[in-house]
């Protein structure tokens, strides 16, 4: 576990946006979506990731959420999200809980896992697998179990629960807190991620006008040649090691 001796005192003074994507969550057992037998192997984006997609057919949305909420309870976070909440863990230790000034994980991960990890300081911008929301009075609730078009809103009673995840079309969630973090990071590291989803693709761009930006990822992305940094390999492999690489800049 990387503890605060052992990172040196200097590189608290760093300002961390770290992006996730899918590929932090592969090898808890969790598929990812553009990969060859991934996700969109067997399903249509616009017929399970889209609000027209749930309008038409809102039971086939909701047993493709069922299914992936079912996969979700028995995974665990692996050696690359335990890492992350390890700096965080660090960054909190010496900040107090003005850490989370210093410090903002953003997941385009729809799973628990980094929460599982420990990670505190975390905003999942496409929402939450573990979450519904109501359309009718807007409230979103924990939510682990299956949910069915018939199923009742805690709050209002209404039949109009929904999976509280953004799809295609939708704005992600966070977007005010996000922009402020990516102004002000001097350091930025996105990991596993495709590059090709916006608006995360491009915040590369946005901060490597003020910060030095890692790419730590299977393979290149679409936004490889944008970073300062780039190391490949798996994410339990790779992680760990950048991680540990700081204690010792």
């Amino acid at each position: 576990m990387l503890g605060m001796s052992d990172l040196p005192p200097a590189f608290f003074a760093e300002r961390i946006v770290i992006l996730t994507g899918a590929g932090i969550s592969q090898e808890s057992g969790l598929a990812t979506f553009r990969d060859e037998g991934g996700l969109w192997a067997a399903h249509a984006i616009e017929d399970v990731c889209t609000p027209e997609g749930f309008l038409r057919n809102p039971a086939l949305v909701d047993d493709f959420y069922n299914q992936r909420r079912r996969e979700v309870q028995s995974a665990q976070p692996n050696a690359a999200h335990n890492a992350l909440a390890d700096l965080e863990a660090a960054f909190q230790t010496h900040h107090g809980e003005k850490y989370i000034d210093h410090f903002l994980l953003i997941t385009q991960n729809i799973d628990p896992l980094h929460e599982r990890a420990g990670s505190r300081s975390l905003v999942h911008m496409h929402g939450e697998l573990e979450r519904v929301l109501c359309k009718t009075c807007q409230k979103t609730f924990a939510w682990v179990d299956d949910c069915l078009p018939d199923t009742p809103c805690p709050h209002c009673q209404h039949n109009t629960l929904r999976p509280d995840v953004v799809w295609f079309g939708e704005m992600p969630y966070h977007m005010t807190r996000i922009e402020k973090a990516l102004a002000e990071c001097t350091l930025f590291v996105a990991i596993g991620t495709s590059a090709t989803v916006w608006p995360a693709a491009g915040f590369v761009q946005t901060a490597s006008h003020h910060a030095h930006t890692v790419e730590l990822n299977l393979a290149p992305s679409g936004a490889s040649g944008l970073f300062d940094e780039v190391l490949y390999g798996p994410a339990t492999k790779i992680v760990p090691r950048y991680v540990k690489g700081l204690a010792q800049a």
